[in-house]
């Protein structure tokens, strides 16, 4: 045989002998699945960017939520990072300082937060509130004490007693897009235990009503997403805020269920939910859960063009109308645009009737 053909014979058994070598060899840290991550816990609370694992796989949170079993399903809250393995890398458990962070004045803090005062002491949110100070502000803290190596008692949830069933929901919004689904608007209202869950059933029914009716006017139904008149979309930069525009100066139009703009209040609102808007405006209208959110954070925190804020309008008695005056004052009201407020009012009639509930006075503005 020649030479020649004789090492082309060998060169090809020794590389088929190094592949079944290859093959065969124990897996490495070179070549394993990633290692799983703490387990998914179905009461803890996962922020942005945090992670978890659940069957074998690894999940990434997009944003803040609580109680939605990791999957590529419900509200898109989780990112699917693939399998695991190999063991966990739950940390060790905590000794003495329970893991909870420094509280910081002036920062926003989630319902459920626990932190770690100057005096040594931990302290729960029992609402979300801007950084009040623990010891003074006792309504929205409550004393905490850790034991067992860190484990927490599982923060409170505003979702559990939503009013509105699934069933009703779609009742109310027969065209909706998929974008604005149900789960997402539970996963939203979690970061807000005082929504739909103040005052009697009454006024519980009449708060979720109100604030569907409202949003059913301003997303055409949860039809639109974003602002339809695009001509109008680089009047919303506020150039006098010390931190401009700097996603653009079209980039601040109206987007989500009601329609959030400007872009002082783009920061205003990812300020408070922990999202950065002012940079990501987009997220609004790519996100269901944040979508959703911002609509919520208006209604619970905004007084707008009004006196009070949407949720303070129904729990203190003041009506259907006080609300559409915290969300467009003049332009609608004392006799502004009578059509747009017999819109709203309309869509309120109807949703407190599938709710069963009476509408309650003061329906105008």
């Amino acid at each position: 045989m020649p030479r020649k053909r004789l090492l082309s014979i060998l060169a090809a058994v020794s590389v088929a002998v190094a592949g079944a070598a290859a093959a065969i060899l124990p897996m490495t840290a070179s070549n394993a699945a990633e290692a799983c991550v703490a387990a998914y816990n179905n009461s803890a609370v996962y922020t942005g960017g945090q992670r978890a694992s659940h069957n074998g796989r690894n999940w990434t949170a997009k944003w803040w939520t609580q109680g939605e079993t990791p999957s590529t399903g419900g509200s898109g809250v989780w990112a699917d990072n693939g399998a695991c393995g190999g063991g966990t890398t739950n940390p060790p458990p905590a000794t003495g300082n329970c893991n909870h962070p420094n509280w910081v004045a002036g920062q926003y803090y989630a319902a459920g937060s626990i932190v770690r005062y100057t005096n040594g002491q931990y302290y729960r949110a029992t609402n979300a509130n801007p950084g009040y100070d623990p010891v003074i502000s006792t309504w929205y803290w409550s004393p905490y004490t850790c034991t067992g190596g860190g484990t927490t008692t599982p923060p409170p949830t505003g979702s559990g007693n939503f009013p509105v069933s699934e069933a009703q929901f779609n009742q109310m919004f027969p065209n909706r897009i998929a974008f604005y689904s149900y789960a997402g608007l539970l996963d939203a209202i979690k970061k807000f235990p005082a929504f739909t869950t103040t005052g009697s059933d009454t006024v519980r029914k009449q708060e979720a009503a109100a604030f569907l009716a409202n949003v059913n006017h301003e997303s055409g139904g949860l039809v639109y997403v974003e602002e339809i008149n695009q001509a109008n979309w680089p009047l919303y930069c506020d150039r006098s805020q010390s931190y401009g525009c700097p996603a653009g100066q079209s980039a601040y139009h109206g987007r989500g269920p009601i329609q959030l703009s400007w872009n002082f209040n783009y920061k205003a609102a990812g300020d408070a939910l922990g999202i950065d808007l002012l940079n990501n405006p987009d997220r609004v209208k790519n996100e269901t859960s944040v979508a959703y959110q911002t609509a919520v954070w208006y209604w619970m925190t905004q007084r707008g063009p009004g006196t009070m804020t949407p949720h303070d309008a129904i729990v203190n008695g003041r009506g259907f109308g006080e609300t559409i005056r915290s969300i467009n004052g003049s332009l609608e009201c004392n006799g502004g645009n009578p059509a747009q407020v017999q819109s709203r009012i309309n869509a309120y009639n109807r949703f407190t009737q599938i709710l069963g509930v009476s509408p309650g006075g003061n329906l105008s503005c």
